[in-house]
């Protein structure tokens, strides 16, 4: 085995960084400033707020800085970001600059920053930030006393759930500076001074779905068509009265039923006690469960889940809290346990974290989105809203703590709350974090014991298509576990500007992969993940075995063109590394060379300029095997930059390979093997397929003459055995005789 080369060094710093990254936080990173001195700094005054002469300096009490004009403050300005949490589809935060007047209006509103997939599928930027711009004008007076439903959410079809986060995440944050500063006259919230109660775990709860209804344990919203079709004809689009909801005006358009079940006699009586005993075992200390079930025309759920993760059609709303949920949030439920339980062609739970701050002995409501669409692509939408108050014979009172005891208590920390939020979110992925495990183990032990595996060519291709099949639909496709070059730009950036460690932690999947890469770099180079592990590798590759089922001709480049065609993916590797430096955000944009978000991530489901991009080179690699992979992907030029340094050699190969023998050289599916016999390791894929020729009995000439000198040399000795017993019964002593 090699040892590691003198010209390494310089690689071996790159690979070390990417250790880095992944494995120590960096000790000495600074306590992040809040965002509003960042933004502050790069929106003037003047075009968040007109008139504005600048910005007074930030409060010591709260991240917020004064909007001037003169010697007068026309208001307060800050990041919503700083306030509330904004993760939208990217699952990045979502960064609103705004200003508060001193009446408690909106002023000033800029969308300074965001992630979102929106710009990247056919929605413009602009309209957005057009969007966006319409809150101002808005009255925080107002939205206090309705709990922030005082307006109408002005909704872009195909980005429901990103302009419900940035809607959200403006009310919210403005009414927590603004009571917080009394603008407009309102006050800070204060604890409630009476008594206070907690959820009494034995208190029963009726068996029948008539009295649950009755007494409110079971909380109803019921539209029929006739009501959708009025609340429709006084939208401001007049388009949305002019497509009515089909049906008599008495049908049921929805029947939506909400109950706390993780009130324990609730959810013994709705669930039945294995369900409950289920739940209770899937909710963590301090978790809470709703459940909502449905009939009619309409599914609160809709299917927006199952492409972003997120229902959009219902958010929970509790004074200042609102919470949105994701697929990891939701369970499905199968039948009610009650007596009279109607039947209900939804039914679903949903677990509300601890760490929400959602009080399940406080009122609260389930806001219901619907849409209408009002042209191909185009809807329009209202909502209406299921009122939930947790009747009082659940309840207990708390008693009061002693007076020597009073005290505030204490907030976990910004860095517990987020380590709570990842690890939470390791637990809700076990068994995605366990199949992608196996899947590595078993990687690994093809990887040590090639020798047995590629014995069988046969067992080989089923064994390299099985997997391949295994990476598309579950790492791709099912858990969008597909790395990218963002990713490394990413880790460049945040060792620039103060590592996160939660920040990588809160995608579990991705930060096995990165961590089993960093770990496969040092024994197999770039291969381990290019060949095995990429989802849009696999697709390139399966898709071509299909080509090769159709009798679809293969291409093989004259080896000068292509040696050149290598160097494309290294200077858009560092074209991009380049301009992440300058700017992160726009190397993302510039990384949609990458075509792994619409094939893998949104399935194909982007506007057309997108997937006709994918679907031609999908089709380049129909004639010319893993064309993508070879000359073009810049995540496999970064990897492939520390590919040298591997410390082991475990593709064998014999003194004849290259000189004169070319099978492997001919067979290999991405030409990594140099005419010369030399197996180029930035560019070999490890598919193991030059192994198999290694040990072929019919195709690898160095095995082939071996066997054949073994057969004649066992002809050989054969003859000469035969010749000499032959001459033993000739022999005048033994003539006649017989021979033992």
């Amino acid at each position: 085995m090699p040892s590691l080369p003198a010209s390494g060094r310089l690689i071996a710093l790159w690979l070390a960084a990417l250790l880095t990254a992944l494995l120590l936080p960096l000790a000495a990173a600074r306590a992040d400033a809040p965002f509003i001195t960042k933004f502050a700094a790069e929106v003037p005054a003047s075009e968040l707020v007109p008139g504005a002469d600048g910005y007074g300096p930030l409060r010591e009490d709260l991240a917020v800085v004064p909007v001037l004009k003169g010697q007068g403050t026309l208001g307060y300005a800050f990041v919503t970001s700083d306030f509330v949490g904004t993760t939208g589809y990217s699952g990045k935060p979502i960064h609103v600059l705004m200003a508060v007047g001193l009446d408690g209006r909106v002023i000033g509103v800029d969308l300074v920053k965001h992630s979102e997939p929106i710009v990247l599928v056919g929605i413009p930027d602009a309209r957005i930030r057009r969007m966006v711009g319409g809150y101002v004008g808005m009255d925080l007076v107002a939205e206090a006393a309705e709990e922030g439903s005082a307006h109408e959410i002005d909704i872009i079809s195909g980005a429901t759930v990103t302009i419900m986060v940035i809607d959200d995440s403006i009310v919210r944050s403005g009414l927590k500076v603004a009571r917080a500063l009394g603008l407009g006259g309102l006050a800070a919230t204060v604890a409630p001074q009476g008594p206070r109660f907690e959820i009494d775990p034995e208190a029963p709860a009726p068996k029948d779905w008539l009295t649950l209804v009755g007494d409110g344990t079971l909380r109803r919203l019921s539209l029929d068509v006739g009501q959708i079709n009025a609340a429709f004809a006084a939208h401001a689009d007049p388009r949305a009265a002019e497509r009515p909801q089909p049906g008599a005006e008495g049908d049921i358009f929805i029947d939506m039923v909400a109950g706390l079940v993780s009130v324990p006699g609730i959810g013994q009586s709705l669930l039945g006690p294995a369900e409950a005993q289920n739940l209770a075992g899937w909710l963590a200390p301090g978790d809470q469960a709703l459940m909502l079930a449905g009939r009619g025309a309409y599914s609160y759920k809709g299917s927006g889940y199952v492409r972003g993760g997120i229902f959009d059609r219902i958010v929970l709303v509790q004074g200042d809290v609102s919470i949105r949920f994701r697929d990891r949030m939701h369970r499905r439920l199968g039948a009610l346990a009650t007596t009279g339980a109607p039947e209900m062609t939804e039914m679903d739970l949903f677990r509300i974290p601890a760490d929400s701050g959602f009080d399940p002995t406080e009122p609260f409501r389930i806001q219901l989105l619907v849409q209408r669409e009002v042209g191909p692509i185009e809807k329009v939408f209202t909502t209406f809203d299921l009122g939930y108050d947790l009747p009082g014979h659940y309840l207990r009172p708390l008693a009061p703590p002693p007076a020597a005891t009073l005290a505030a208590p204490e907030e976990p920390s910004e860095a517990a709350a987020q380590a709570q939020l990842w690890k939470r979110i390791w637990q809700d992925n076990t068994g995605r974090i366990a199949a992608l495990l196996t899947m590595l183990g078993v990687l690994t032990a093809a990887f040590f014991f090639q020798s047995f595996l590629t014995a069988s060519a046969r067992l080989t291709f089923w064994f390299r298509i099985g997997f391949l099949s295994t990476t598309l639909v579950f790492l791709g496709w099912y858990a969008n576990a597909q790395l990218s070059v963002v990713n490394l730009m990413a880790l460049v950036g945040s060792l620039r500007g103060g590592f996160s460690w939660q920040a990588f932690l809160l995608d579990p999947m991705t930060f096995i992969l990165w961590f089993s890469v960093a770990a496969a770099l040092v024994f197999w180079g770039r291969g381990a993940y290019c060949g095995w592990l990429c989802p849009f590798g696999a697709l390139q590759e399966l898709t071509n075995r299909l080509a090769r089922l159709a009798r679809i001709p293969q291409i093989t480049l004259p080896w000068g063109l292509h040696e050149r065609l290598w160097a494309v993916k290294y200077i858009l590797f560092l074209g991009l590394f380049g301009v992440s430096l300058a700017s992160i955000e726009q190397a993302e944009h510039l990384a949609e060379v990458e075509p792994f978000k619409t094939a893998i991530v949104l399935k194909f489901d982007r506007a057309w300029p997108f997937v006709l991009y994918a679907l031609v080179l999908l089709g380049i690699g129909l004639f010319v095997e893993r064309f993508y992979c070879r000359y073009l992907c810049p995540l496999g030029a970064g990897l492939a930059i520390p590919a040298r340094i591997r410390m082991f050699d475990w593709l064998k190969r014999y003194r004849e390979c290259g000189n004169p023998c070319q099978t492997c050289a001919r067979d290999c599916m991405v030409q990594a093997i140099h005419p010369t016999g030399d197996i180029n390791p930035n560019e070999c894929l490890n598919c193991l397929n030059c192994q198999v020729h290694y040990q072929s009995k019919t195709t690898c000439p160095v095995v082939i003459k071996k066997l054949k000198r073994r057969e004649t040399a066992s002809a050989n000795t054969a003859a000469v055995r035969e010749a000499l017993e032959q001459a033993i019964q000739n022999h005048p002593n033994v003539k006649g005789k017989s021979h033992v």
